[in-house]
């Protein structure tokens, strides 16, 4: 207990981490002020909710910094009574290894039964939280073998699903009932403060919170942070924006997406020049910081230009350009794009430059398998008149039923990121990296696709498609057995043939899946020391004497030079699904 009286309520949270400095960031009950190794920073109020997030410069690089947070002078973490090990900040060692453990796509819900059986035994199974098991194995590990970020790409939280807690205090706060039309459904979150609640749920699990103290992450959204489709099209907005609670809902969505996840993702500096940021902070009262957090919400929901939640993180050689896929969207038809032009250019000037590897994180696949490639590109065709006007308006109602919201699906995204990762690949600008890695989530299932471009592009580097998804959310049969189609012989020819109908042009690159699919709760780590990389997963299976536990799925080098260890060989637990899987795509 402080003498100001503040707890801490969620965090800390090691966010940005570099050579020598780092972020903190935390949530308190009250106004105060936090201290972190040395460094200090005042609580922010939004909507009687107190944030700060503390800069700590001076580290050793290479260094593992343990560390206690002070509310007002008082300890206030670690808890009193704590029984795991000490909270660390680890700084990156120039020209050290990395892991980098990435996937997206997590319930939160609790960890025993019904919620951690299968689907086809309670249909509230969501299965074992990979994050979860991840974070018990850290506990038995040494501390040099913890990874050196994770990424995060997207459906931290899952605005459309809540989980029974949350659902209770919707339904205690609300007052209301499944009949009142003008309310937001009672499963759903409807505004901010009810969005604070699907945080702390997500985060606040006493071994989740130990593993966000001491590794650094990073974050992007995707649909379910917001609606399942959320800017799938235009009509999709347009009904959205019809219903009477969906204004307070899109605007706690960003509100909270820019406290809880954004600004942990920008460096010292970064957050220095960020103007909502400064603006925010020092706003003389809580009323005044939440009207600015709050308008500025709603022009990033309105404007399609002039915010950028995309970012970028250098570990070691290893640039890391995460993308935004779903806030900045142009969704009118016949010019659909992912990113409006500015962001764009602000991603191609990061991926110029020499370093090791390029890691691009993208919510959404960059590459599918090529039966579901062809049929989104197909369907984005149709919706721009290819097949006239009612199949336009029908292509429309399939792009939305069917979730066809993918790169192929915005054709001129897909062929602007193929361009730079050609231009990347050649030595265009600047040093060919290693390898080049497009890492995302979203379609709860696990792929390794390798690409290849035509010869005389000159792309020097190993190109890869690597997805990995879910943390804990996995698909059923019937939906596994589309997959399955998506990414076989039979699916690629019927779905590149109809693509053909509709005036679709065969993509510049090829890619072939070299592993998977894969349909578990799972994580992928890319590995990478000096110009050397490989790509692992690993899944979760059922408890032995009631030990979680992860198990080796594969690993697969994506530069020749990467030598396996006794700890990276394949345990064969996963040897039958891979061989199904890899059949089938062949």
């Amino acid at each position: 207990m402080t003498t100001s009286g503040a707890k801490i309520l969620l965090g800390p949270m090691v966010r940005y981490v570099g050579e020598d400095e780092a972020t903190v960031w935390v949530e308190t009950d009250a106004a105060c002020e936090v201290s972190v190794l040395g460094a200090s920073a005042k609580t922010f109020e939004v909507a009687g909710h107190h944030y700060a997030i503390v800069c700590i410069a001076g580290l050793e690089p290479g260094s593992h910094n343990e560390y206690e947070v002070a509310l007002d002078g008082e300890r206030a973490w670690p808890e009193p009574g704590a029984e795991f090990p000490p909270s660390m900040i680890s700084t990156l060692e120039p020209g050290g290894k990395s892991d980098l453990v990435f996937a997206s796509c997590r319930v939160a819900l609790p960890h025993e039964d019904p919620y951690n059986l299968r689907k086809d035994q309670d249909e509230r199974g969501r299965e074992i939280d990979s994050i979860y098991v991840l974070a018990l194995q850290m506990l038995e590990d040494d501390r040099s073998d913890f990874p050196e970020a994770i990424l995060m790409l997207g459906d931290q939280v899952y605005a459309d699903e809540v989980s029974p807690k949350v659902r209770e205090f919707i339904e205690e706060r609300r007052g209301g009932s499944e009949d009142d039309e003008d309310a937001a459904p009672l499963d759903e979150v409807a505004d901010f403060e009810e969005y604070t609640r699907l945080y702390w749920e997500a985060w606040s699990e006493p071994v989740i919170r130990w593993l966000l103290s001491t590794v650094s992450t990073s974050m992007i959204f995707d649909d379910h942070d917001v609606h399942d489709d959320w800017n799938i099209s235009r009509s999709w907005v347009s009904d959205m924006r019809a219903n009477p609670w969906w204004h307070d809902r899109i605007t706690g969505a960003f509100m909270s997406y820019w406290i809880y996840q954004h600004l942990g993702n920008l460096s010292p500096s970064d957050l220095a020049e960020d103007q909502i940021f400064k603006y925010v902070t020092e706003a003389p009262d809580g009323e005044v910081s939440t009207r600015l957090l709050r308008e500025f919400a709603v022009r990033a929901d309105r404007e399609e230009a002039g915010t950028r939640w995309s970012f970028c993180r250098d570990i070691g050689g290893t640039r890391v350009i995460m993308m935004d896929s779903r806030g900045g969207r142009c969704l009118t038809p016949d010019r659909r794009s992912i990113f409006d032009d500015d962001e764009w250019d602000w991603i191609t000037e990061h991926a110029t430059g020499d370093f090791d590897h390029l890691v691009i994180g993208t919510s959404l696949p960059f590459l599918l398998g090529q039966g579901m490639h062809f049929f989104e590109a197909w369907n984005e065709a149709v919706c721009d008149g290819a097949w006239g006007g009612l199949a336009a308006r029908a292509g429309e109602w399939v792009r939305r039923e069917l979730d066809l919201e993918h790169w192929a699906a915005f054709d001129r995204s897909f062929k602007r990121l193929v361009k730079l990762l050609e231009e990347v690949g050649s030595g265009k600008r600047g040093r060919p990296p290693a390898s080049i890695v497009v890492i995302s989530g979203d379609v709860h299932h696990a792929y390794l696709a390798e690409v290849a471009f035509r010869r005389e592009a000159g792309v020097e580097s190993g190109v890869y498609q690597a997805t990995c998804s879910p943390m804990r959310n996995p698909l059923d049969e019937s939906e596994k057995r589309m997959i399955r189609i998506g990414v076989s012989r039979f699916g690629h020819a019927l779905a590149r043939a109809l693509a053909r109908s509709a005036g679709v042009e065969d993509p510049d690159i090829r890619w072939r899946f070299s592993e998977g699919p894969l349909f578990n709760n799972q994580v992928a780590t890319l590995k990478i020391d000096g110009r050397e990389s490989c790509l692992r997963l690993d899944k979760t299976v059922p408890p032995e004497e009631g030990e979680f536990h992860l198990e080796r799925v594969f690993d697969h080098a994506l530069t020749p030079g990467w030598q396996e260890d006794e700890r990276s060989r394949d345990t064969g637990g996963d040897a039958d699904e891979r061989a199904a899987a890899q059949a089938a795509a062949s």
